[in-house]
């Protein structure tokens, strides 16, 4: 591992690989720091899931390929499919990697990062679990799916987050029971009152990796009860960060059509988790409900975000990152952010699409205190992959 560095890229996922890229084109001395492998958190995806912007082959005609990471790449035609499943596009990370002979080391886990300020240059010093490395500026491109969270629900440790199953059809055989019905019910006590629901499989958190749970088990034969607080599925808005996304809802609404055992319960505030005698868990919502599960529920839940590892070194407005128009810490100067926990007027660049117009902008600023040619990033601006025009990022519509 190189002890000094001018960039140090934390994350080798489509953030930390996109930036790379860029800085490849100027004339700095960088590495990629990345703890597992290329695209670590998309190889740990479940099977069956797929990347919810469709990947289209547009190149040719000026458009680039939503899922794309540099400006002359198309996983579409590099993978030969439209929507491709996490293990294909960590494949298509690896791949612009090798061709662009970028340097990532990997097996480097960052501990923490601390700026050194004194003498005539201030530089960091990232403690990795290798030793310690020097880097003048430090682009933080970790991602945010890595950090499985469980939030505050009592007896998390019986249910299993959605980033430990590695196939839906796979985890649906812990689902069978002689019991089973094969189907939603519910349960009664003895004197004929409701007392709750009897679900193969009880998943809490209703967005989209929810969804895709509910989606696979019932696929594989299993009654699924969804439980959330808001009920993302009722909702529809022009940014698909704050609701499902067009294709997880076209296929929820395509298998409740055709009888799909899956039970959307909205309002539903999840308080704990409990094991039963024997087989089965049940899941107690705020409001006393329960919810029966044969197999251990499932926690779509939601990540805390590698930021946590460098929180103190950013100042938050509310929970979102405030940043430079340059995407810098407005605490620590140096220290920059890439990927999605990117944000600018309340709104965030969740999606590829979206924060790839950023590797441009900071890759362009870097180059600049670093005293080097950033012509050639141009490329980017003439092929439409930058975004500097923070004005489009409202509240109420975000046109990025």
């Amino acid at each position: 591992m190189n002890d000094s560095l001018e960039v140090a890229v934390v994350g080798a996922g489509p953030a930390g690989i996109g930036t790379a890229v860029a800085l490849e084109r100027l004339d700095v001395d960088y590495a990629v720091l990345e703890r597992d492998r290329i695209g670590a958190s998309f190889r740990s995806w479940p099977e069956e899931m797929r990347l919810l912007t469709p990947s289209f082959p547009a190149n040719a005609f000026g458009v680039r390929d939503l899922n794309a990471v540099t400006v002359d790449t198309s996983p579409a035609l590099a993978l030969d499919c439209e929507h491709p499943t996490g293990k294909q596009y960590a494949e298509y990370l690896e791949a612009i990697a090798e061709f662009h002979e970028l340097p990532v080391e990997t097996g480097i886990d960052v501990k923490s990062v601390a700026p050194r300020r004194g003498g005539e240059t201030e530089e960091f010093v990232l403690e990795t679990d290798e030793g310690a490395t020097r880097a003048r500026y430090v682009v933080w491109a970790a991602g945010q799916y890595q950090y499985p969270s469980s939030g505050a629900l009592e007896g998390a440790t019986q249910g299993v987050h959605v980033a430990n199953v590695d196939s839906w059809a796979e985890y649906a055989t812990r689902a069978s029971s002689t019991e089973s019905a094969g189907t939603n019910g519910i349960a009664a006590d003895g004197a004929g009152a409701v007392a709750e629901t009897v679900s193969d499989v009880a998943v809490v958190g209703g967005a989209e990796s929810g969804i895709d749970a509910a989606l696979g088990l019932a696929e594989a034969g299993r009654s699924v009860t969804v439980l959330d607080d808001e009920g993302t599925w009722q909702f529809r808005s022009p940014d698909p960060s704050e609701v499902l996304s067009p294709r997880t809802n076209e296929r929820l609404e395509t298998a409740l059509e055709d009888g799909a055992p899956i039970e959307l319960v909205a309002d539903a505030r999840v308080a704990g988790i409990e094991r039963e005698e024997g087989d089965g868990y049940v899941v107690t919502t705020t409001d006393g409900d329960r919810v029966r599960s044969r197999a251990p529920p499932v926690l779509a839940t939601g990540f805390e975000g590698s930021l946590a590892v460098v929180d103190d070194l950013f100042a938050f407005d509310g929970e979102l990152p405030d940043l430079t128009d340059r995407d810098e810490s407005t605490e620590t100067p140096g220290l920059f952010l890439a990927g999605p926990q990117v944000a600018h007027n309340d709104q965030q660049f969740c999606f590829i699409y979206k924060f790839r117009q950023r590797f441009a902008v900071v890759a362009e600023e870097l180059g600049e205190r670093l005293g080097v040619d950033t012509d050639p990033l141009e490329a980017y601006r003439e092929k439409r992959m930058v975004l500097e025009d923070l004005d489009c990022c409202e509240p109420d519509y975000c046109d990025c």
